[in-house]
């Protein structure tokens, strides 16, 4: 197998990013504009509409899994980089949408109807994507700087959510409520396309990954029905699948429930003004940002799960004294989400580099796409909705900090039995990292 040059390892890194700063930007502008969206599309009172409007982010999540059935075996077969440039249009494109949509007021039920349709065709196509992403990444990157490189695929992720933040955040302050609620908040739904033309770019001059195309070459890549690959790999990769599916489990809850949903939760638990709320995840995320690489390089030297368990105990101990922080006001809220947000690098860091180093090539596409969006199917998406429905049901401000421990807890209870694969080779048909690997990586040395 050639190792690819310096330029093509950038290019390969900048091509993943900027996809999943494309369907970040999404999330991040349709959770710190959810107040203004309901308000336009939803029917109801405010509250009323704010629930509509949160279960509409999730219900993107539910077509998540069909995603990843569709799209993971399908890069498998035909390579990574022909399904990342589709992915990258139909995300940018169902942004795009979203901004386009007519109020409630002009088209009735249509509104909701025409944002639910966009969602879903949003989840479908990121059922493909990060999986992707991380997958080529993972496979372009040297194998001792995989954790570093791969960190910027996250860098991507915060750099998405921060520019919708900010963006909302900028045009609330630069606009009266009228106009932000007329026009002003759909102005930044429309950035997505440049975004996409970009990221489609970028990806059509990239080859496929190395590690990808050497498989191809010794036919371990085959033209099975998708059908088959899927009963194949439930049958003989089913340890990792679950294995994933736990950590994804840990990650997403916290990563939803920090993201997503804490605008709402500052404003309509805590009392912060909406432009406050917007204001303290983004000087967290940015904090954040700052921390990734270095918490990616760090895992390149001491392996992954050390990273990991530092995050899962970390959280688990500080949630409910950081939630007591944020109650305060703005001061408490700013140092006590920074540093759940900082606890929670170590897991973010290291995402790209662990979780497609848990297959082998032939299955690597389809194992993370399928198991990574099954699991944020049902614990991510729903984070936001779920954690305001519970708090209006127990009147306590705590849920939230309860659920992020109970999804540490279920990491840690997985974290023992994932292997270490920090500086190991993602070559071969067998799980990197194992026994059987390293007797294929020595075959395919001699040949």
């Amino acid at each position: 197998m050639s190792t690819p040059t310096a330029p093509a390892v950038r290019r390969a890194i900048a091509a993943s990013a900027i996809g999943n700063m494309t369907e970040w930007l999404d999330y991040g502008l349709y959770a710190y504009g959810v107040t203004y969206i309901s308000a336009a599309l939803f029917p109801g009172d405010t509250e009323q509409a704010t629930l509509f409007a949160l279960a509409t982010f999730a219900i993107s999540f539910l077509v998540r899994p069909l995603g990843g059935m569709f799209w993971g075996p399908l890069g498998d077969r035909v390579g990574r980089k022909a399904v990342l440039a589709v992915t990258i249009l139909l995300m940018a494109g169902a942004t795009l949408g979203v901004g386009l949509v007519p109020t409630y007021d002009r088209i009735g039920f249509w509104a909701p109807t025409l944002l639910v349709a966009l969602r879903l065709v949003q989840g479908f196509s990121t059922g493909g994507e990060y999986g992707g992403a991380a997958t080529f990444m993972a496979e372009y990157a040297p194998d001792r700087r995989r954790g570093f490189l791969g960190s910027f695929l996250e860098f991507g992720t915060l750099t998405g959510f921060s520019l919708g933040a900010l963006l909302m955040l900028g045009f609330s302050l630069a606009l009266d409520d009228t106009a932000m609620q007329a026009w002003g908040w759909r102005v930044p739904f429309l950035l997505a396309a440049p975004l996409g033309v970009i990221g489609l770019w970028l990806r059509s001059r990239a080859e496929d990954s190395p590690v990808f195309e050497e498989a191809a070459e010794e036919r371990a890549v085959d033209e099975e029905p998708a059908v088959v690959r899927l009963r194949e790999l439930v049958a003989d990769h089913g340890r990792p699948l679950l294995l994933l599916g736990a950590l994804v489990m840990t990650l997403n809850v916290v990563n939803y429930t920090l993201l997503s949903y804490m605008p709402t939760y500052l404003e309509a638990e805590i009392g912060l003004s909406t432009d406050q709320s917007l204001m303290v995840p983004v000087i967290g995320m940015l904090t954040m940002m700052l921390f990734l690489p270095f918490a990616g390089h760090l895992s390149d030297r001491v392996g992954r799960k050390p990273l990991w368990w530092v995050s899962v105990t970390g959280l688990f101990i500080a949630a409910v004294p950081m939630f007591l922080l944020m109650a305060t006001g703005l001061l408490g809220a700013v140092i006590g989400f920074a540093v759940l947000g900082l606890l929670y690098v170590p897991q973010l860091a290291t995402i790209s580099s662990t979780f497609p180093a848990m297959f082998p090539t032939q299955v690597r596409f389809a194992g993370f796409a399928i198991a990574y969006n099954v699991s944020t199917s049902l614990f991510g998406g729903t984070a936001p909705a779920l954690n305001d429905w519970l708090v209006g049901l127990t009147g306590s401000a705590l849920v939230p900090a309860f659920y992020m421990m109970l999804a540490c807890a279920v990491g840690a209870l997985a974290l023992p039995a994932v292997v270490e694969t920090a500086g190991v080779s993602l070559r071969g048909t067998e799980v990197p990292g194992t026994p059987e690997s390293e007797r294929e990586l020595e075959s395919l040395e001699t040949t």
